[in-house]
């Protein structure tokens, strides 16, 4: 499992697992795009309260294409700007809430919050 924080073209910024889609074998292989598996909009916003050296932002997630019967969606790679590490709060938050991998699962269906420094 890799969990990704991706920036799309379209300012999207989606958590997914994510595999690379790939083509050719040896030296030609050549990545083409990228599967999101179980993929979230992730919202960002400013909490309510601000310490004095840090700001608390409240960070929600929504399913991508919540319309799809999909939950492994293809993306061509010109369409992904980049591809981070998620904060470890950010990126227990999606193992626990959508991926179920927690304690308190609750499934991808919710609008799940919680606050980042």
């Amino acid at each position: 499992m890799t969990v990704k924080l991706i920036l799309l073209k379209s300012g999207e910024d989606i958590i997914a697992d994510v595999t690379e889609m790939i083509v050719g074998e040896g030296e030609e292989k050549k990545v083409i795009g990228y599967f999101f598996d179980k993929a979230c909009i992730v919202k960002l916003k400013e909490g309510q309260e601000p310490t004095e050296k840090k700001s608390a932002f409240q960070v929600s997630m929504f399913p991508w294409m919540p319309l799809s019967a999909d939950s492994h969606i293809p993306v061509p790679s010109d369409w992904v700007v980049t591809m981070v590490e998620p904060k470890e709060k950010l990126k227990q938050m999606y193992l626990e809430d959508v991926l179920g991998n927690g304690q308190n699962s609750k499934g991808s269906d919710s609008d799940e919050s919680t606050t980042v420094d």
